[in-house]
């Protein structure tokens, strides 16, 4: 029998192992970790929607017409009126003809890629992409091909010698770099070389582009340059479930072939009408934007200044660059003895020799708040040796 004990303690001297934190109360910027009050800069909460009294409200509202759950799949009897409404909804907020709930991101990427390719078939992905991507590709059994992170050029090369099916899958805002993926170009050469585009933009719908909808409409990009488009709603929309939408044709053939739609229980109506109300206030409340990207420059600007080495972000997702997983895990332990939350990431989420501190934004966030974050680094500036600041 596999000794799983002996993986365990390995992990541990490797600076590798992991543990969960039990949360109370709600998701906002100063919550309570194992008993203990801290301040929260590691959520996707980049909205600060999680806990708007808005949205609660909106699922309170919700609750005595719809129950509480979803009680069955889709095809079955699962499909609300409500679930109906969050569609169109998102079909609007995006642009795109039609849209298709899923329950998690997780099972929109695995679902999705599983349906849209097969064997035969060839899948190419950004070495960078996420777990669920990598997933939904290995589910898929169709011929994977990675290529260096944003490297148009050797996408190109690889989509030119390649005949059959293809399909190119990236995510639009890579969850521990913070960067946008070239998109603008990726669908050029997705076009000229007849390979469909499916881009996952968890973590730019609600943050990025013209009423946040997102890196695809930052870029200024159709339905027609990315045919397929996936987000979640637990992030910025600050509910849960998650989205792929695209042409009608294209989603109809996903009710019929994403096992990860077909075999699972639909999200709650309730939360699906909450999350309607939560895409109202995305639309129309700029100033939630404005705050936690000038919150992200600041940030930037100041960390910088006292040697902190930052990844190219434009985004409320700002890594700092450690590199050793155990000086990660002591510089996010000498944060929280200072009375702050931050995630030290390590592989295998990132590369060998990359760990490091994912430091992420929410417009609930406070000017004070960055002073606390920023005053902090400083005084743990010590237990980090690399000095060398990519901005």
């Amino acid at each position: 029998m596999r000794d799983f004990a002996l993986e365990l303690e390995q992990r541990k001297q490797a600076g590798l192992y992991r543990t969960r934190r039990l949360i109370s109360g709600p998701q906002q910027p100063s919550l309570v970790a194992n008993g203990k009050s801290l301040l929260s800069f590691c959520s996707n909460d980049y909205l600060g929607l999680a806990n708007h009294p808005a949205n609660i409200d909106a699922l309170h509202a919700a609750l005595p017409d719809t129950g509480l759950g979803g009680a069955a799949s889709h095809l079955i009897c699962g499909h609300h009126d409500a679930h109906h409404q969050l569609e169109q909804r998102l079909e609007e907020f995006t642009g795109r003809s039609a849209a298709l709930l899923f329950s998690t991101g997780y099972m929109a990427n695995m679902g999705v890629i599983s349906a849209l390719a097969g064997r035969g078939d060839t899948i190419f992905s950004d070495r960078l992409n996420h777990a669920s991507i990598i997933d939904g590709c290995i589910l898929s059994r169709a011929r994977v091909r990675r290529y260096a992170h944003g490297d148009v050029a050797a996408l190109e090369a690889m989509l030119a010698e390649t005949t059959g099916h293809k399909l190119v899958v990236t995510d639009g805002v890579f969850s521990m770099d913070g960067d946008v993926a070239p998109l603008a170009e990726l669908a050029r050469v997705c076009q000229a070389h007849d390979a469909l585009l499916v881009v996952d933009d968890a973590h730019g719908l609600g943050v990025l582009g013209p009423q946040g909808r997102g890196s695809v409409a930052e870029m200024g990009l159709s339905e027609a340059d990315v045919p397929v488009l996936i987000g979640t709603l637990g992030k910025a929309v600050g509910t849960s479930g998650a989205f792929v939408a695209g042409p009608a044709l294209l989603m109809d053939y996903l009710v019929q072939k994403a096992r990860t739609y077909i075999y699972t229980t639909a999200m709650p109506p309730a939360l699906a009408l909450a999350t309607c109300a939560s895409i109202d206030l995305i639309e129309r409340d700029e100033v939630r934007r404005e705050h936690v990207l000038g919150l992200v420059s600041r940030f930037r600007k100041e960390a910088s200044a006292q040697g902190y080495a930052l990844m190219h972000s434009h985004t409320p997702i700002q890594p700092i660059m450690i590199g050793d997983n155990h000086a990660a895990l002591a510089l996010s332990q000498a944060l929280e003895n200072r009375g702050l939350l931050v995630s030290a990431i390590r592989p295998p989420t990132v590369p060998v020799g990359e760990a490091r501190l994912r430091v992420t934004f929410s417009a609930a966030h406070t000017q004070e708040n960055l002073d606390c974050l920023l005053n902090a680094l400083s005084e743990c500036r010590h237990l980090v040796q690399n000095t060398e600041v990519a901005i």
